[in-house]
């Protein structure tokens, strides 16, 4: 008996999943059979939008673990910093030009310290930067909100992401996995320190998308469909759009450049990377700006499809499961992930109403289901380790 479920083992394996989803699908199928088409439809589209959102922060959070095999847990506060920062320069009526100038000079002069200053032998990398922050303080000073705010939540999330690698994981290269992990379960609080002294612990509206009606989009989008009106958020499918757009750019980015090629190279092996002549080190430093950047984006987005509030950061902790589920070191298994797992938490809030089954339950179900059948997720690479 024993050899003969050794022997058989998988197919007994398969036969069990199928039989759990035939249970599965015999106990929801009359919840789903009471909700109206038009709902389900509605809970589609809205989980995808949602679900662009998580592919972005799952996409910053791989960036992070591929570059040096940490879980960034202070990701969902970087995210909200970024959205306070460009809420700042958004909505302030006049900015000092001293500050403009020191937060300007104090980007590049981070950037300049993770190159090295032993690299700067070339008085031309110095012209360079102080080029770069002139032109910075620059456009901080121009009257047009937009293009203030975006220019100051990106020097403000890049200075963050290069003093966190510089001054919180630079030095404990080498120390086990764990202090690192802990390091960022460190700098998550200091974030969340900084952000409550400075903007408080009220949740405050950002009007990015307050001029969709002067482009000619309706607010909300409504179309028929079963004989009932499907309603879709205008702010979510514009932050979806955006978020695709960012995602594709940093594909690209990943894909077609020489810094990218870089990046790819030190994710499969920082030493023979090294080896081969790469500065690792500075690598991981444009690693951490890059997430910070693409946490800015996702916390502006979903700023400005809601608002920003304390809460934001645990949209982090729901990709977490996009990015397990997608695959630690995927780079298109953060989009899959994040459209499932925003597919997911939609279907089960529409199915549950009242409870936290799509926010607190569903996501991380699914989670375990699909990690019992792909332990390396479903885009994820098994690496099989020789002795």
């Amino acid at each position: 008996m024993t050899a003969l479920l050794k022997d058989n083992r998988r197919y007994l394996t398969i036969t069990l999943y199928v039989v759990a989803v035939v249970v599965l699908l015999a106990l929801f199928a009359p919840v789903v059979g009471a909700q109206r088409p038009a709902r389900l439809v509605q809970s589609g589209i809205t989980g995808l939008l949602v679900g662009g959102i998580y592919a972005l922060i799952a996409l910053g959070i791989v960036i992070i673990n591929k570059a040096s095999g940490v879980f960034n847990f202070a990701h969902g506060w970087m995210m909200l910093l970024g959205g306070f920062l460009f809420y700042s320069f958004f909505t302030v009526v006049q900015i000092s030009p001293v500050a403009s100038a020191a937060l300007a000079l104090l980007t590049v002069l981070m950037a300049l310290t993770v190159i090295g200053w032993s690299s700067l032998r070339d008085l031309r990398v110095l012209g360079a930067g102080a080029l770069a922050a002139i032109i910075i303080t620059m456009l901080l000073l121009v009257e047009i909100p937009l293009l203030r705010g975006i220019v100051g939540a990106v020097c403000g999330s890049v200075l963050i992401g290069l003093a966190a690698e510089r001054f919180a994981i630079r030095p404990l290269i080498g120390q086990p996995l764990f202090a690192m992990v802990l390091m960022t379960l460190a700098l998550s609080e200091v974030l969340h320190g900084i952000e409550q002294m400075i903007w408080g612990s009220v949740e405050i509206p950002l009007s990015l998308f307050a001029g969709i009606k002067d482009l000619g989009l309706p607010v909300p989008i409504r179309f028929e469909m079963f004989d009932s009106s499907v309603i879709v958020r205008t702010e979510l499918l514009i932050a979806f759009a955006l978020s695709l757009l960012a995602f594709v750019a940093f594909v690209a980015f990943f894909q077609f450049t020489s810094v990218g090629l870089a990046m790819r190279a030190t994710a499969e092996n920082q030493k023979l990377a090294q080896s081969v002549g790469l500065r690792v080190r500075v690598i991981l430093g444009v690693a951490w700006a890059i997430a910070a950047l693409l946490a800015t984006v996702a916390g502006v987005l979903q700023g400005g499809a809601t608002s920003l509030s304390l809460n934001m950061p645990l949209l982090a902790l729901r990709a977490f499961p996009a990015v397990l589920l997608g695959g630690l070191e995927s780079v298109p298994g953060a989009l899959i992930g994040g459209l499932i797992i925003g597919l997911v938490q939609e279907y089960a809030n529409l199915l549950f109403p009242g409870t936290q089954a799509g926010t607190e339950l569903a996501p991380y179900l699914v989670l375990m289901v699909v990690l019992v059948i792909r332990p390396d997720g479903l885009f994820g690479q098994k690496r099989i380790e020789r002795i």
